[in-house]
C-alpha cells in the first residue's frame, strides 16, 4: 500500500493534541517524550503498513507482558539495559571518569535487605542437593591499586536450577544473597554454590517476542554485584562464568570480556582443609576496581523499583512479582 498520512497537517496537529501540547496542565517533559514516542510509532505504522490485526496482536502481547510482570525481563532482552550502560559509559568518558571495573546490567531480580557480614559470609543454606561448592573471593581496590577497606559488596545469584530466592518460593529467605563488608585489606570472601544459567519461561510473553525475532532466551551462569564505598563511584556489574555455552551468547547482552571469570576446580586436600570444606570445590576470583568521585549522587545506585527496597512503595512491591 502506498497510502501515507503521517506528514499531513491533520496528523501532526492530532499528535500535538494527544501529547497534551494544547493543555496547560501536566508535565512538560512527559509531553515532549510522549510526543516523540507517539510520532515514531505513528510513522512506523505508516512506513510498514501495519494492519489492525498486527496492531491489536501487539496490544494483546503488551497486556500479557504486564499481567505477568515480564517487562523487567524483556527489557534486557531487547537491549535497553545494555544501551543505558553504553550511554553511561559515554557520559563517564566525557566527564573523564575513567578506569575501574566495567559496569553491566543489574537485571530484575535484586532483593533489598540481605544479611550483612564482615569479610566472610556463607551464602547458601546447604539445601541444594545439586549445588557444587564455590569459594568466591576477591579484593576491592581503587584505580591506583590501593585496597578499600569497608567497601560494601552486595552479591546475589541463582541456585543450581537457575532459580533466585524470594522469586523462587522453594528457597529459604535470602538464600544466595549477602552483603559483605571488605576487611582491612579490601578483601571479601563467600562460600556458596556454583550458579546455573536460566532461560525465560517457555511460551511466556518474553519468549514469544524473542522467538518472533529468531532469538533464544538463555542466560549463562552469572553472579550479580553492587559495590560501593565512600568517595568512589557505585558499581553495578556481574560476572559470567567461563565455559558456559551461553557465556558469549547471553540473551540479555550482559557479557563483557573483562567480566568473564573462570571457576577453577580445587581437589588438593590441603586447600580443602584450609577452607574447612568437606570435599573438592571451585574457586572464583573476582577483583574489583572502583573509580573515585566526590559527587554524592554517583556514590549510590540509581533509583528504580527493587523488591523490598521500600516495602511501603507500590513500585517496590510490584518489582517483587517478577517471573523468570
Amino acid at each position: 500500500m502506498t497510502v501515507k498520512i503521517f506528514d499531513t497537517p491533520e496528523v501532526q496537529d492530532f499528535l500535538k493534541s494527544v501529547a497534551g501540547f494544547d493543555q496547560a496542565g501536566g508535565d512538560e517533559r512527559a509531553k515532549q517524550i510522549m510526543h516523540r514516542l507517539l510520532s515514531d510509532l505513528f510513522k512506523l505504522i505508516d512506513d510498514f503498513d501495519v494492519t489492525p490485526e498486527e496492531y491489536w496482536s501487539a496490544v494483546n502481547l503488551l497486556n500479557a507482558l504486564g499481567s505477568q510482570t515480564q517487562f523487567g525481563l524483556l527489557s534486557p532482552g531487547l537491549g535497553f539495559d545494555h544501551y543505558l550502560d553504553m550511554r553511561q559509559d559515554a557520559i563517564d568518558a566525557e566527564a573523564k571518569r575513567t578506569g575501574g571495573t566495567p559496569r553491566t546490567i543489574e537485571g530484575p531480580l535484586y532483593v533489598a535487605g540481605a544479611p550483612v557480614a564482615e569479610g566472610f559470609a556463607r551464602m547458601d543454606d546447604g539445601q541444594d542437593p545439586d549445588g557444587e561448592t564455590m569459594w568466591l573471593t576477591g579484593q576491592v581496590r581503587d584505580v591506583d591499586g590501593t585496597p578499600i577497606a569497608g567497601a560494601k559488596v552486595e552479591i546475589w545469584h541463582a541456585n543450581s536450577k537457575g532459580g533466585y530466592s524470594f522469586f523462587d518460593k522453594t528457597q529459604s529467605e535470602y538464600n544466595l544473597r549477602r552483603t559483605i563488608v571488605t576487611d582491612g585489606e579490601g578483601r571479601y570472601t563467600a562460600r556458596s554454590i556454583i550458579p546455573s544459567g536460566y532461560g525465560v519461561p517457555e511460551g511466556a510473553p518474553t519468549d514469544v517476542v524473542l522467538k518472533a525475532l529468531g532469538r533464544h532466551g538463555e542466560r549463562p551462569a552469572h553472579i550479580h554485584y553492587f559495590i560501593s564505598a565512600p568517595g568512589h563511584q557505585h558499581l553495578t556489574t556481574q560476572i559470567n562464568l567461563a565455559g558456559d555455552p551461553y557465556t558469549y551468547d547471553d540473551f540479555a547482552f550482559a557479557t563483557r570480556e573483562e567480566l568473564v571469570v573462570p571457576a577453577e576446580r580445587i581437589e588438593d586436600p590441603a586447600e580443602i582443609a584450609r577452607r574447612e570444606l568437606e570435599g573438592p570445590f571451585s574457586e572464583v576470583v573476582f577483583d574489583i576496581e572502583l573509580a573515585r568521585t566526590d559527587a554524592p549522587e554517583l556514590q549510590v545506585r540509581h533509583k528504580r523499583p527493587r523488591a523490598k527496597e521500600d516495602e511501603q512503595d507500590q513500585a517496590s512491591r510490584l518489582a517483587g512479582t517478577a517471573k523468570v
